[in-house]
């Protein structure tokens, strides 16, 4: 069995799909935190059979953006005093701005420099996007 300790005051990011927490860690940039964070893995779980669960023992501005596209499934769970105070399930985001970089290398974002470029969620099973700008279908890849 193993043993979870609680946090008193933080962020407890669950049901990350096994080999995710790593990715959500690197991307969030967890590592710049001066507080603890705690990544654990190959949890045992009655739902995923194994998920990775992340403990942030801070107040942290979560981007709820990325956090939804690279782990849309993943439980945020807010603590005060040692208790859960809010629970929120995460879904893929319908909207993402500055985090995907269009793969149609005509596309104007590519070669101008372009403020507050959007995509728009079109495919949830394959997490495909379209660019606001030339509507080609792009899909997440690691940050």
């Amino acid at each position: 069995m193993i043993n979870v300790s609680k946090i008193k005051k933080g962020i407890v990011l669950d049901h990350i799909v096994h080999g995710d927490g790593y990715k959500l860690y690197k991307a969030l940039k967890l590592d710049t935190l001066k507080e603890p964070v705690v990544l654990m893995q190959n949890i045992p779980s009655s739902s995923l059979g194994r998920k990775d669960l992340i403990k942030i023992e801070t107040d942290f501005d979560l981007d709820f953006a990325v956090l939804g596209l690279i782990a849309p499934h993943t439980t945020v769970n807010f603590i005060e005093d040692g208790n859960r105070i809010k629970k929120i399930r995460m879904e893929l985001p319908e909207e993402v701005e500055g985090i995907l970089k269009c793969k149609n290398p005509r596309c104007i974002t590519n070669d101008q420099k372009v403020e507050h470029h959007k995509f728009y969620l079109t495919n949830p099973e394959t997490k495909e996007y379209r660019c606001e700008y030339c509507d080609s279908l792009n899909t997440f890849e690691e940050l």
